[in-house]
C-alpha cells in the first residue's frame, strides 16, 4: 500500500478521499488554490500545497505543479478525484513517466474509452448495443447533416472529449442543425481544446442507467449493480437511485454481464462506470464510459456496505480487489440528492457567494457528503454543489420519505445565495418520479407544467 497519497482536488471529494486514507493509514496531501486554502480537507491532511490560484486551468488543471507538489511531498500516487484531470489520459502518461501512480485506469485505457468516439468503436466491437450515429466525428457541417437525415431526428451532437453533459446538444428540427454544430464545436474548443463532435440519435423519453464496475489487474472485473441518474438539469444529474426503480432485475444483470464483459476487453483496472439509455420499450443502449469515481458513489456504497475509495486504492497499489461477484450483497434501496449553489427559478442559474449558515440533515441511514461549513466561499470558478445527502432504507417507498425528511431538515443560507433544496424536494413528490414513470425529460416537464 502506499504512504502517502496526493489528493489532486477539492470540496467533498477530497474530504471523502481522505477520510478513506485516513482509515487506511496512508498519509495524506491535498493540493489546492489560493480560495481553498481553509477549506475542511486542507484542514484535516498531513500537509497540504498551494498549487495556484482560483482558476481551475492555472491549480486544479494544472499537471505540472500537481507533478510538482507530489514530488515536493514524496506522494506515490495521485487521486484524482472526479471532474478536473481524472479522465486525462495526458495526465496519466504524465504521472506514469514521473513514476508516479494516478489511481484510476492505465492511460491507453483512459484515451480508449475516455474519448466518446473511440468509446464508440469500442463498444461496437466488445458487443455492446448503440444507439444509430455516425461511425466517427463529423467532418463538416454536410456530413452531420447527413448523418442525422440517415439516423432520425432528434439527434444529439457530442463533443468526443467531453463529459459531464457538457458540449451537448439537442437538435429536433434539421434547420438547427448548423447553428448547433457551430456551437458545439466552439464549446468543445473551450472546454476540452477539442472540437471534434460526432451526431448521435437521441430519445426524448429515455432513462439513464448505469453499471458500477470495479476490476484489478489480476484478471477479476465485477458489477456493483446499477443507478438511475435520469434527473437532470442540463444533461447533469441532480437524484440519483439505486436500484433504478422499474427496471427489472434481470435487465439489471444483463447490464452488469455486458459491462464487465467490456471492462474484461478493455484491460481496465480501478472504479468506473458504464452508462446507457433505456427506451420506453426497455431497450438498453450504451452511451460512455466514465474512467473515475463517480459524484454518486455513496448510494452504491450504501445498498452494498462497498467502500469504493478502498478498492481503489488497493488496486491501484498492485493488490486484488477485496470481493468476489458472488459476494456482492445489495440490500434495500438508496437516494442521493446533489444540494447546488443555483437558483431553480433562474434556469439554475449558480449564486456565488458566502455560506453564513449550514446546518445538515441527520438522522438513521442519512449520509451527507459536504466540504460547506459557515463562511465558506462559493465561487463562479468551480461547480456549485454544496453537498450530496444520500439516505438509504429497506424499501424505495420508505427511501423517499427519509429524503424528503432530511432535505426539509437541511439549513443552508447567505447573502445572495440560493439552493436548489425546495425543487429537489418537489421532485421527490412527483407523481412521475414517485412512481417511477419519469425520464430524462422530467425537469423540462416540471418546468413546463409546474405543480399547483
Amino acid at each position: 500500500m502506499f504512504t502517502t497519497v496526493l489528493i489532486a482536488n477539492r470540496g467533498e471529494i477530497a474530504l471523502r478521499v481522505l477520510r478513506t486514507c485516513r482509515e487506511m493509514g496512508v498519509r495524506t496531501v491535498v493540493a489546492h488554490s489560493t480560495v481553498d486554502r481553509d477549506s475542511p480537507a486542507v484542514r484535516l491532511a498531513d500537509e497540504s500545497i498551494q498549487i495556484g490560484p482560483a482558476a481551475p486551468r492555472r491549480s486544479y488543471l494544472n499537471a505540472a505543479a500537481l507533478i510538482a507538489a507530489a514530488r515536493q511531498s514524496g506522494a506515490e500516487a495521485i487521486h484524482p478525484g472526479y471532474g478536473f484531470l481524472s479522465e486525462s489520459a495526458e495526465f496519466a502518461e504524465i504521472c506514469q513517466a514521473h513514476g508516479i501512480t494516478l489511481i484510476g485506469p492505465a492511460p491507453a485505457v483512459i484515451a480508449r474509452l475516455g474519448d466518446k468516439v473511440s468509446a464508440r468503436e469500442f463498444a461496437a466491437e466488445a458487443g455492446l448495443p448503440l444507439l444509430p450515429g455516425g461511425d466517427g466525428p463529423a467532418a463538416g457541417v454536410g456530413e452531420a447533416a447527413r448523418t442525422a437525415a440517415a439516423v432520425g431526428y432528434p439527434v444529439v451532437l457530442k463533443a468526443a472529449a467531453g463529459g459531464g453533459g457538457r458540449a451537448m446538444t439537442v437538435v429536433h428540427d434539421p434547420g438547427d442543425l448548423a447553428r448547433a454544430y457551430a456551437a458545439t464545436r466552439r464549446e468543445a474548443v473551450v472546454l476540452f481544446g477539442d472540437a471534434r463532435v460526432y451526431v448521435e440519435k437521441y430519445l426524448d423519453a429515455a432513462r439513464h442507467v448505469e453499471v458500477q464496475i470495479l476490476a484489478d489487474a489480476h484478471g477479476q472485473v465485477l458489477h456493483l449493480g446499477a443507478r438511475d441518474c435520469s434527473v437532470q438539469r442540463r444533461r447533469q444529474k441532480l437524484i440519483e437511485e439505486t436500484p433504478p426503480p422499474g427496471l427489472p432485475a434481470a435487465a439489471v444483470e444483463r447490464l452488469g454481464e455486458l459491462s464487465v464483459r467490456a471492462a474484461h476487453a478493455a484491460g481496465y483496472t480501478g472504479a468506473g462506470t458504464f452508462e446507457y439509455v433505456v427506451d420506453e420499450h426497455g431497450a438498453c443502449y450504451f452511451i460512455e464510459v466514465n474512467c473515475r469515481l463517480q459524484v454518486e458513489h455513496p448510494i452504491t456504497e450504501m445498498v452494498t456496505g462497498i467502500d469504493l475509495v478502498r478498492e481503489q486504492l488497493l488496486v491501484a497499489a498492485g493488490g486484488r480487489l477485496s470481493l468476489r461477484q458472488e459476494e456482492v450483497a445489495a440490500g434495500g434501496a438508496a437516494i442521493e440528492c446533489r444540494l447546488n449553489a443555483e437558483d431553480p427559478a433562474r434556469g439554475f442559474l449558480p449564486t456565488p457567494g458566502v455560506v453564513e449558515e449550514f446546518v445538515p440533515p441527520g438522522g438513521p441511514f442519512t449520509r451527507v457528503d459536504t466540504h460547506a461549513v459557515a463562511g465558506t466561499r462559493i465561487t463562479a470558478d468551480y461547480d456549485p454543489l454544496l453537498a450530496k445527502v444520500s439516505v438509504w432504507a429497506p424499501t424505495r417507498a420508505e427511501a423517499l420519505a427519509r429524503a424528503d425528511r432530511a432535505l426539509e431538515e437541511c439549513t443552508i443560507r447567505g447573502q445572495g445565495v440560493r439552493t436548489n433544496v425546495a425543487f429537489l424536494r418537489e421532485v421527490l413528490a412527483h407523481p412521475l418520479f414517485r412512481y417511477a414513470k419519469h425520464t430524462t425529460a422530467l425537469v423540462e416537464q416540471m418546468r413546463a407544467t409546474p405543480i399547483t
